[in-house]
């Protein structure tokens, strides 16, 4: 290996990990007419900045002549081309590639020192006004900081894009916070967690026992469970987790939950502490306080709400429901279904409807084609007809905009109904100094209620009004943490189970001792040769769906054992194959995968499924932040729960434009625009492929699901069952029976540290 120095300006990069800094970026070297692929940890750098790399030549057995960096400077470009790349690049806001042009067509190589210096001057370019002459003097400005922050956090391998966000959140202060506290890193920006906070924090010479940091790395550790579902960790678990990630003692981490005790930032359950769950007790969990309040919170809510003296609804408990049934089936099942007959409901839907509107709070519970819709389109019905005041909510916006053309009613998100105001301190505006004005709730996919979501709804809910919670709770629980559908209809069925056996204390003076639960299982919605509905009911009973059929239409699998055949299979069916067959376009179907990594992983995935629906264009501005490129067109999803935008994890839309001067990019989600500043984009990934998980609410044409022995850790019958059940029109399966067969034969799920159920059934 030879070692040397290059000097020139990045034209591309290739391939950037936002978390380690590797970078694979195409360097043209000043006077030479060919590109040199320069590799290693880059961060600070983008397409068209001037830089001085040192490093060695090597050979790679598979990319070829190599140069590898030890270090990377900055220089700002000499050369017209140089200028006019560095300025077109977006890294200047108010400044894209005409303007550039235009610019450095004016004053050419003094057109930096112009703006540095003088940049009155640039009115003199024809199409910069004042406004922009002022935002590209503050851009230029902001740079000049953001390169300081930039040097001081390179050597702690944090990247371009989170320098920024550092110096957005603290501005000129951002050095002296992040040495005073940089654990606070990872509390106030996201996009940096524990550990690239606790890397810089070991850079600045905080010892690895040092309280603050097994602190931090407590807090850390519950947070990530959270992100996992889980609403607290039992202290020996806790204990564990971070006491091997944070490489220190078990009495050090008891420590550490000590002090995050006494700051107010966890709840620890002790055995002593009284009128506690025993169970609870025993595990003694550790919760992070807004866990904590949420738990008990909803258990208080559901309590008071299910034993209110008080009944808006208090005319059904005397109601003639034999003749209001027999005049019901002489009347159509609803405008939702054209043609409809008259409207025959099975002896358990009638239990359904009745429980709904004589118990403050029900659970109506079933799998796809049972009944469900019908059974909430007779509720309102007979609700409206006595004058009631119903509202209609689903968690996501996709799964309200179903549930309202399913029933011919308005129905809002959560987020909506509770009027999320993210201006006015987080706040939901309805609670309970300003309740909804609703006799009946009903809320949809309530298998996707998490936790803290669910407390506010109930604060918003007057007592006496009715809840009717909607959902299949065979599916994959909720992305935010919590089991809430699952564990209220364990801690009903408990009730009933006991007051049915020998009427103990425990039925008589549980929280939900006037609560229902009914569950649907007469599959009525069934076409002839449709086997979606049949084979997601032979999953959730542990049976092989029906896979050899030729009569199907709309449920097939596509044998492949081999990763990369399988990926390749994968885009020829939503490329070419299905739309071809079925009538459906590409954007009618959406690949579901168990895993994120592998070859038919999503990321991967969707890397090939961009690269072959939505290819490279003149026409098609695009913008790359940490190796991953943004195209107008490209199918994205929001990862995470963005107040101010109202937008929320999982929610998915269309690039419509990327505004590459205003480093903007307008996203269609639903009906309306959503506007993004370049710096917000790590809250997007592409969706051409998601995970199951991310699924949850939303309903496809088609879904496109790899089923491999690969996803062996994943195969589990609850993701394949909610996989199976977002189809609307065709499922097609891309694997081998026998990964099928694992997961449809393996019903442990994943069990989530939740105390709500075992609350719930406490006096």
């Amino acid at each position: 290996m030879e070692r040397d120095t290059l000097r020139g300006t990045i034209e591309r990069l290739t391939y950037h990990n936002e978390e380690t800094g590797y970078t694979v970026a195409q360097l043209m070297p000043e006077g030479q007419s060919y590109m040199v692929t320069v590799v290693g940890a880059m961060l600070g750098i983008n397409v068209g900045e001037s830089v001085l790399i040192a490093g060695e030549w090597m050979a790679h057995p598979q990319y070829g002549r190599q140069f590898k960096a030890e270090t990377v400077r900055t220089l700002l470009p000499a050369t017209i081309a140089g200028i006019e790349r560095y300025l077109g690049s977006g890294l200047i806001k108010g400044v894209g590639p005409v303007t550039a042009k235009r610019i450095v067509r004016k004053f050419g190589t003094d057109t930096l020192q112009v703006i540095e210096e003088t940049p009155a001057r640039l009115h003199e370019v024809l199409g910069v006004g004042r406004k922009r002459v002022d935002l590209i003097t503050r851009a230029w400005a902001e740079q000049k900081k953001i390169k300081e922050v930039m040097l001081f956090l390179q050597s702690h391998n944090v990247s371009t894009g989170l320098a920024v966000k550092i110096y957005k959140q603290y501005g000129d202060e951002a050095i002296a916070i992040v040495e005073a506290d940089p654990y606070r890193l990872a509390r106030d920006i996201y996009g940096i967690g524990f550990v690239t906070a606790d890397k810089i924090a070991r850079a600045l010479g905080i010892a690895a026992d040092a309280p603050e940091r097994v602190a931090a790395g407590v807090a850390y550790v519950l947070s990530q469970a959270a992100d996992e579902g889980n609403v607290y960790l039992p202290a020996a678990d806790l204990t564990v987790r971070a006491s091997e990630m944070l490489e220190v003692s078990p009495a050090l981490v008891g420590n550490g939950i000590q002090a995050l005790r006494e700051s107010e930032q966890v709840w620890v359950e002790e055995p002593a502490q009284p009128g506690r769950p025993s169970a609870l007790a025993e595990e003694r969990p550790v919760y992070l306080i807004p866990f904590y309040y949420g738990e008990i919170g909803v258990t208080g809510r559901l309590r008071r709400l299910a034993e209110a003296s008080q009944d808006k609804l208090a005319a059904f408990q005397s109601f003639n429901w034999a003749a209001a049934f027999a005049a019901l089936a002489h009347q159509p099942a609803g405008s939702a279904t054209p043609n409809a007959k008259n409207l025959t409901l099975t002896p358990r839907q009638m239990e359904a409807v009745t429980a709904a509107l004589t118990h403050r709070v029900a659970v109506l519970t079933g799998g796809p084609g049972t009944g469900k819709t019908t059974t909430v389109r007779t509720i309102l019905r007979l609700a409206e007809a006595a004058g009631a005041r119903v509202v209609l909510a689903s968690p996501t916006g996709r799964a309200a905009k179903r549930l309202s053309e399913a029933t011919g009613k308005p129905a809002k998100t959560l987020h909506r109904l509770l009027e999320f105001k993210p201006a006015e301190g987080f706040a939901f505006q309805r609670n309970e100094d300003n309740p909804l004005e609703a006799d009946l709730v009903i809320v949809d996919e309530a298998s996707m209620l998490d936790l803290l979501l669910t407390n506010h709804l109930l604060k918003a809910i007057q007592p006496g009004s009715h809840l009717l919670l909607v959902g299949d709770v065979d599916q994959l629980p909720s992305v935010g943490a919590g089991n809430v559908l699952r564990d209220i209809i364990e801690a009903i069925e408990a009730k009933a189970g006991a007051e049915t056996t020998t009427q103990t204390a425990l039925a008589a003076t549980s929280p939900l001792a006037s609560a229902s639960v009914i569950r649907l299982d007469t599959i009525f919605r069934q076409e002839a040769g449709s086997y979606i509905i049949t084979n997601a009911h032979r999953i959730n009973r542990g049976e092989m769906p029906i896979l050899e059929n030729r009569s199907a239409v709309d449920f097939f699998l596509f044998r492949e054992e081999d990763p990369v055949k399988a990926a390749d299979l994968v885009v020829e069916l939503v490329q070419e194959r299905i739309p071809r067959k079925f009538g459906l376009r590409p954007d009618d179907i959406q690949v579901l995968s168990p895993m994120h990594r592998g070859e038919v992983g999503v990321a991967a995935l969707n890397a090939r499924l961009q690269a072959t629906l939505n290819p490279p264009g003149a026409a098609k501005p695009e913008r790359t932040v940490g190796g991953r490129v943004y195209r107008t067109g490209d199918r994205v999803m929001q990862i995470r729960n963005n107040y101010d935008k109202e937008v929320f994890n999982g929610d998915m839309g269309h690039i419509n434009a990327l505004d590459l001067e205003e480093q903007s990019l307008a996203l269609g989600i639903d009906d309306r625009t959503v506007t993004y500043d370049f710096l917000e984009l790590d809250e997007l990934v592409h969706a051409y492929a998601v995970s199951i998980h991310k699924a949850q609410g939303s309903e496809f044409p088609a879904v496109v699901v790899p089923m491999l022995t690969t996803h062996y850790m994943m195969l589990q019958r609850n993701l394949l069952y909610t996989a199976v059940t977002r189809a609307q029109k065709l499922v097609v399966l891309v694997g081998s029976p026998r990964a099928i067969a694992v997961a449809v034969h393996n019903d442990r799920a994943n069990e989530r540290h939740s105390g709500l159920a075992e609350r719930l059934r406490s006096a």
